[in-house]
Formats: structure tokens, sequence, C-alpha cells
């Protein structure tokens, strides 16, 4: 079972190599990153936008295009399309967002002629190693779905559990979050969490053990759980896979760990015939090379 980045690297250098198709490639953040993953044996990358401008930042960050494909494609809209063909027909094994804006690149994804639409729930899922807690964090969703209903939840957390089983979490607990650790009629997300858990109770989510609802501290701290007198509970302070009410308190606590935790992370969205790295231009570096190795694992188990 993969606990930590180190591990997931070690995990891709196992698989055959994957290839990633870069969608408006002439994004110097982008490149640095492309360039990282192939260097470091994670990924090769088909680079498609605006040849001149890719060349132009390649020579600044001294990188050199030679043993990479590039696809000469100036129109934003058409590179995009043109990038995410590649991974439909098989010729690259995930898409990663380069200088396009979020909406048509997810416009890009949703095509129906040549995207990675399929019948699934779209969800972003993020990967979190954070000092002092043993074992990997996958968070859901903190950037792209806002208000989930229980339905929905249901689905976020099957996208979520098959992102853990390909790190090699065979069997990841599942904490559905709220303020409280008791059903509260006046509090939904606390319904929507015990229904949660006896849909997996039934077998309807499986793959995984769900608890809820759950507090922060009772689903990552074992001694929360001790002193609250909680350990009869599924989850006692050792859940694997966070599953946040709405996208506020998601992304509430993705930013608190990023800017104030010791931790690395790598986010991908899910639900896609293919793996999609979809970062922000504000995500550090390494977080968009770790983002590729973790799309690298799971196109592996989707193969």
């Amino acid at each position: 079972m993969s606990k930590s980045f180190d591990d997931l690297l070690a995990q891709v250098a196992e698989c055959p190599k994957k290839t990633v198709a870069v969608a408006c490639a002439q994004d110097d953040a982008v490149l640095e990153a492309v360039k990282a993953a192939k260097d470091r044996g994670i990924a090769d990358a088909i680079l498609v936008g605006d040849e001149s401008k890719i060349r132009t930042i390649a020579s600044v960050i001294k990188m050199d295009l030679s043993t990479y494909k590039i696809i000469n494609v100036e129109d934003t809209i058409e590179a995009a399309r043109t990038a995410v063909k590649l991974v439909h027909d098989g010729e690259a094994d995930m898409y990663m967002k380069g200088l396009i804006d979020t909406k048509s690149f997810l416009r890009s994804v949703l095509d129906k002629e040549v995207g990675l639409r399929t019948d699934k729930t779209l969800s972003h899922v993020c990967v979190f190693e954070v000092k002092g807690i043993d074992h990997l964090l996958f968070l859901s969703d903190v950037a792209f779905v806002p208000y989930p209903d229980l339905d929905t939840k249901a689905n976020i957390i099957r996208n979520t559990v098959e992102i853990a089983h390909a790190c090699g979490v065979e069997c990841p607990k599942v904490a559905p979050l709220a303020a409280v650790e008791v059903v509260n009629p006046k509090m939904p997300c606390t319904v929507d969490a015990e229904a949660l858990t006896k849909m997996n109770e039934a077998g309807e989510i499986e793959g995984c053990i769900i608890d809820g609802p759950l507090s922060l501290d009772l689903a990552i701290d074992s001694q929360a759980a001790f002193h609250k007198g909680t350990t009869d509970r599924k989850i006692v302070g050792n859940a694997d896979v966070l599953l946040f009410p709405d996208i506020h308190a998601g992304n509430i606590t993705y930013k608190c760990l990023v800017h104030t935790a010791d931790c690395k992370n790598g986010n991908i969205l899910t639900g896609t015939s293919a793996p999609v790295i979809l970062t922000s231009r504000s995500d550090e570096f390494e977080v968009k090379v770790n983002s590729i190795a973790l799309a690298a694992i799971v196109a592996e188990k989707l193969k």
C-alpha cells in the first residue's frame, strides 16, 4: 500500500511508461512539470498548442524538445479538442490542462465525439501526504461539485475509492464529514452521512468501509476518538477518504493544508474514461508533477 508520494513514484516506476496529452502546452509552469515528469521517468508527453510559443518557453527553461511530439494548433479550442482526441483514440493515456480556461478545457473533456465522458459523475480527488499522518489522505470534493446531493455523494465516494484502490488501498475507510458525529435532522449533511453508511452496509457502495457522520478530528486523530469515547466506531482516527458536505468545507480544508501543513499533494478529475489532470496556475510545481504521477497510476489501473 502506498503511504507517501515516494511510494507512488516507486509504483509508477514499475508500470509501463504512460503518455500525457497536454492541451495548449504553451504554459511555462506546465512545461516545467512535463519536463520533470519525463526526466524522472514518470510519463512522456505530446504537446498540443502554439508551437512557436512552446519552443520559446522551452528554450528559456532549457527543455530539449527533440524527444517530444509537438502538434501545432494555435487556436485554443481546437488545440484542446485535438489533445483530448489523442486520449480518446488511445494514443495517449491521460489528459492535462495547459494555457486554457477551465470552462473550455472541461468542454473538451465532455465532447460527445472525441471527449472522455462516461455515465459517471465527474468529481475532483486530491491525494495528500501530511506529516504526522502515516497514510495518504484522499479528499473529495474540494473543487468541482458545489453542493452534492445524496446520490452525487455516493458517486463521489465510488470515484474516490477507485483512486484509492489504484494507489494500493484495498479497503479504504471513508468518513462523510460533518461538524458533529451524531445524526441531527436539522443538519442535512449528518442525515446524508448516515444514509451513505447504510448504503455501504447494504452493499450499494462497495470496496470500502463508510462510517458517518464524523467530525474531522474523529476521522483523522485516534486520540480524539479515545477522549470522546467513540472507539467503538468503524473509523477511529484512521480514515483514508474524507468526504466533504460541500465545496466550501472541502476547499477551505484543502487550502488550509496547502498553506499551513508540511504536506505534498496531487489532484485529478475522475469519472472520465481516462485520468484528467486539472491543476491551477497557482499550484506549486511539485503538485503538478505529483498529479501527473497520480494520473499515471490511475491510467494503469483503468487499463
